[in-house]
């Protein structure tokens, strides 16, 4: 915003009076401005900036694709734009306009940190990682995009380098609270307590705010009522996240009413802030049109290629032990963790942008091309370089792209976690998930999207077969070693005593799971659900059938909370 010789004196008059926060006379100035030259593009942005520091966002979105419109040429107001869009949960639109703008600059290095962010966002971790990485090589060291890029690789479960990383931030720029705060979640991670509590200390020392994370590790120590405390104490509003801690401690305090209300009160705040919602009404249409396609026109030709390392996919809700099954198998030594892998929903892309829709599935050729799509970005990821057979995929909620998967992967080996759906719903409403079309930030959108999960998938069984080994989380937490030894079978792979130990796998998980599976097996949350009987009436009678189906007692019944069968 410097002036030069071209500069109109009313534009350098109301960038001064901006910078000395006189905001109207400023916004009074540009707007003399404009009413001289509608076009004036310095006179855009500062209107732009005053609608964005009002929070007329919709205003200041309008004002930047005017300016985009008037002079193409520029880079900050595609970058503005871009933080706009993603501010307001427009993710999709941000991506094409950053994307737009390295099109038009590829050495723009806001544009590539605004893609590894939005990248990171979305679960496609490397892509974000190599997004971050081209906007440093731009710049050179820059504390923020390092730091950035360090919490995508704690994600991808890449602590050495990340560490490295926020190491060097904080040197370069000592005492940021953001450096510090990641960098304790870092040790905590790896179960450092000692030093994660210090890097906190540092943290507020440094006037960050460290409510959430100091409760957090508190509760990581058992500390549950000094945990609750600590959120409690602080004043006014509390974040959907504060709640949704502040339930969980509750909870192991004992207090299962006000911790649910806090569940359901975070979750509808979190869901406002970003602007989540669960379209009922379209995921119906969604699952009728795939079981009748599948039913209309039964199995997808597929062809194996058996020479490359092949994914593992274990199928299940969020929450209902998908971690737990892959840090099993990834203790095994011919198979690499791949984490919540993003690739079958590229391949669904794919068959709409490239194909004629899902529809072509049963066209030949079509599934060895999503295959090799699919192999080809687990090569970028790094999973066919490992040197072993098999890799896990374990998206919560793949499995209804299962004609997909097998069109591309027919000999794929499957595996389907099962949980009681309650704890399943419980445990998905007490955290932030986006999985399965926002269905997370409502108990009642929890159910209904099981229901719909669960009538897809068994159509599917009716038409396809299935052949996906299920494991309920019950049976396999009450006899680990029986229910170790069918997931290698399944996988045709021996027996390694590394299996039963997988809490000692130094790999760690980046899911809500990672505390619990660095645990030995225990049955504290089995039945976790029942202090929560009279909160959960509405949804145990609604997926009575399913939990029926899948072969545990009636929720309405008794207090009888394990399978029906072992």
């Amino acid at each position: 915003m410097a002036a030069d010789a071209q500069t109109h004196p009313l534009i350098v008059q109301a960038r001064e009076l901006l910078n000395q926060g006189q905001v109207e006379p400023a916004l009074a100035t540009a707007r003399r401005r404009l009413a001289e030259v509608a076009s004036d593009i310095d006179a855009l942005e500062i209107v732009a900036m005053v609608c964005q520091q009002r929070g007329q966002v919709a205003e200041a979105i309008a004002l930047l694709e005017k300016i985009i419109n008037l002079e193409p040429r520029l880079d900050w107001p595609r970058d503005d734009l871009a933080i706009l869009l993603a501010g307001r949960g427009r993710r999709t639109e941000a991506e094409a306009v950053t994307r737009a703008a390295l099109t038009r600059n590829a050495r723009n290095p806001q544009a590539h940190a605004m893609l590894g962010t939005l990248l990171t966002e979305r679960r496609d971790l490397p892509g974000g990682e190599a997004a971050f990485r081209r906007a440093l090589a731009l710049v050179g060291d820059h504390p923020p995009t390092q730091v950035a890029l360090a919490a995508n690789l704690i994600e991808q479960g890449k602590l050495e380098t990340a560490e490295l990383l926020l190491a060097r931030a904080d040197q370069l720029a000592p005492g940021d609270g953001a450096t510090l705060a990641h960098w304790s979640r870092l040790r905590e991670a790896i179960g450092d307590l000692t030093a994660s509590r210090a890097l906190l200390d540092r943290a507020e020392a440094a006037g960050f705010d460290v409510t959430l994370r100091r409760a957090v590790q508190l509760g990581r120590e058992q500390r549950h009522a000094e945990a609750l405390a600590v959120i409690e104490a602080v004043p006014g509003r509390k974040g959907g996240d504060a709640l949704l801690e502040s339930g969980r401690l509750k909870e192991k305090l004992g207090r299962p009413a006000e911790a649910f209300a806090d569940f359901v009160e975070g979750k509808a705040r979190l869901a406002t802030r970003d602007g989540l919602s669960y379209d009922g009404v379209a995921v119906s249409r969604e699952f009728d049109t795939l079981a009748r396609l599948v039913q209309t026109k039964g199995s997808p030709p597929g062809a194996a290629r058996r020479e490359a390392p092949q994914p593992v996919f274990v199928f299940g809700f969020p929450r209902s032990g998908t971690t737990m099954v892959e840090q099993i198998l990834s203790s095994h030594t011919a198979v690499a963790a791949g984490g919540e892998l993003p690739f079958v929903t590229e391949m669904v892309a794919a068959l709409e942008g490239q194909f004629d829709g899902l529809s072509a599935l049963w066209t030949p050729g079509v599934g060895e091309s999503l295959r090799d799509l699919y192999l080809g970005r687990a090569k970028a990821y790094g999973l066919m370089d490992s040197g072993k057979p098999f890799f896990t995929d374990k998206m919560p909620l793949s499995e209804i792209w299962t004609p997909v998967i097998r069109a591309a992967f027919p000999e794929a080996r499957l595996i389907r976690m099962v949980r009681h759906p309650l704890d399943t719903a419980v445990s998905m409403l007490s955290h932030n998930l986006t999985h399965g079309d926002y269905c997370g930030y409502r108990i009642e959108d929890i159910a209904s999207h099981m229901q719909a999960v669960h009538a897809l998938t068994g159509s599917y069984a009716a038409t396809l077969g299935d052949t996906a080994l299920a494991v309920r989380y019950e049976d396999l937490v009450t006899d680990q070693e029986t229910w170790t030894r069918r997931l290698l079978e399944h996988l045709d792979l021996p027996f390694e005593p590394a299996c039963l130990l997988f809490h000692e796998n130094r790999r760690y998980a980046p899911t809500p799971s990672y505390a619990q599976v660095s645990e030995p097996l225990n049955d504290r949350s089995i039945g976790r659900w029942a202090q929560y009987r009279e909160q959960l009436a509405p949804q145990a009678a609604a997926l009575a059938e399913v939990i029926a189906d899948l072969g545990y007692p009636s929720p309405l019944a008794g207090n009888d909370i394990r399978p029906a069968t072992a």
